[in-house]
């Protein structure tokens, strides 16, 4: 008879699900991780790590063309059977059998099925065939379902078979003109890559900028770069009807001639996936985010036995933040003592070319907040070591600092790889680090991270004027 008890059930397989299941099994419990599709979810296969692997010839070919001696053999566009070949080895060709070696090493039991909760401590999981099994946890039950594109409701959109992320990241063809709806990361960045393989790309977005959600410099920033090498951006336009025309799709728009296209990627935002989990079993909403407290542990179940981490939960839809729940989530279960860190920021790149790295409040945000602060800018180009990336370097770092405790409260960097300062300014706001250290923290020359000098050196000449 097979197992149906375990300490521990893990509904989800993704990066989340995973993560929660290994360090569950490390702490020597047993687990048991169900997922229906391939393990390590979409972000492996159809989000992050396919996009970025599409946009790094777009960001290599800018390189190129900022430096001399090699900016006139750059091509035109990059040959993109090759690139789709490199983005199929970054999804790991679609197959998920490294992750299942994985869980065998890990100690992790694989069920596959869909999981579905039909009580206190009770999952049922139904495989593709056969009778549905019960499982019971006798500790906890984990939801780790990440979350669904939006599609919004659109005269015509959904019968056109739209795009979203799944398909912007694994089709193999190039269409000859792709429409994009949504400005936001997911837009901005598969528009990008779309755009530096050929296609012809307009870039719909209802609001008045690119990135809303960051600092204003980095709509300018995209913008003006996306003025010069595509693709497209129509501001201040939605899409009212979608009508399938000779095998193409025509785009009726709020502003503007209708727009001829071969396919519409849908880039509208994304939902926690709950639905058909069977929360209403235990008294929970059968839609929206699963609500947790610092422990990750759902609010409005007794018993302290339900946990949910990642996109599920609203909190902070992001891979990275989800693994570090499921981390939080899996030491609480094991008995550690210990929670979500208190207003513990949430760092962001979008890889877009330029990059951005933001974390933590934007001047905005800090304001509405009520924060005392100021503000340290200085351009891309000030550090040294930005001047031998290549010519014409654009972009802007800025940090946010807290006038009451002198500490930063936020840090926004745009400019090429500007995600790799991210992780410094995560630290120095996680810890809480007073600027009259983070002085003393030297940084090498000439490497790009001399923006940090530059902005302290910006807010300390401020502060003279």
């Amino acid at each position: 008879m097979s197992q149906t008890r375990w300490d521990v059930v893990v509904i989800g397989g993704g990066p989340t699900g995973e993560v929660a299941a290994g360090e569950c099994a490390r702490r020597g419990l047993s687990v048991a991780l169900v997922e229906s599709a391939l393990l390590g979810g979409a972000c492996s296969y159809y989000a992050c790590m396919p996009s970025k692997a599409l946009l790094r010839p777009v960001q290599l070919l800018a390189e190129l063309r900022r430096l001399p001696g090699l900016r006139d053999s750059a091509p035109p566009v990059p040959e993109a059977r090759e690139v789709f070949r490199f983005r199929d080895e970054a999804a790991s060709n679609y197959d998920d059998s490294g992750q299942k070696k994985w869980a065998r090493k890990a100690g992790v039991t694989v069920l596959r099925g869909r999981g579905r909760i039909v009580g206190e401590r009770e999952v049922e999981v139904v495989p593709g065939q056969g009778a549905p099994v019960r499982h019971r946890a006798v500790k906890a039950v984990i939801v780790a379902t990440g979350s669904r594109p939006n599609v919004p409701d659109i005269e015509g959109l959904r019968a056109a078979d739209p795009w979203t992320n799944r398909e912007g990241t694994a089709a193999s063809e190039v269409p000859e003109h792709l429409a994009v709806i949504g400005g936001g990361p997911v837009g901005c960045e598969l528009s990008q890559a779309w755009s530096g393989l050929g296609a012809r790309v307009t870039l719909l977005v209802r609001g008045d900028g690119l990135a809303p959600s960051m600092e204003p410099f980095v709509n300018e920033l995209l913008l003006k770069t996306f003025a010069k090498q595509g693709p497209d951006v129509r501001l201040n336009t939605e899409v009212s009807r979608v009508e399938k025309q000779n095998g193409r799709l025509s785009l009726t728009l709020t502003r503007g001639d209708p727009l001829q296209v071969d396919a519409v990627l849908v880039a509208t935002g994304r939902s926690p996936a709950t639905q058909h989990l069977g929360l209403e079993s235990i008294g929970l909403p059968g839609t929206g985010p699963v609500e947790v407290d610092a422990q990750l542990r759902a609010k409005g179940v007794d018993g302290d036995w339900l946990y949910a981490v990642g996109d599920v939960n609203g909190r902070a839809p992001l891979t990275h933040m989800g693994k570090y729940q499921a981390r939080v989530a899996a030491a609480v279960i094991a008995g550690e003592d210990t929670r979500l860190a208190k207003d513990a920021p949430t760092p962001q790149v979008l890889f877009t070319e330029p990059q951005v790295g933001s974390v933590g409040l934007t001047k905005q945000q800090a304001e509405e907040a009520g924060l005392r602060i100021r503000v340290a800018d200085v351009p891309f180009s000030a550090a040294a070591g930005s001047s031998v990336l290549g010519e014409g370097i654009e972009g802007q770092a800025r940090l946010i600092i807290s006038e009451d405790e002198e500490v930063l409260v936020g840090a926004t960097f745009a400019g090429p790889l500007a995600g790799e300062l991210l992780h410094a300014a995560t630290i120095a706001i996680t810890g809480r680090v007073p600027l009259s250290t983070l002085w003393h923290a030297v940084p090498s020359f000439p490497t790009v991270s001399e923006l940090w000098l530059r902005l302290l050196e910006a807010d300390r000449d401020r502060a003279r004027t």
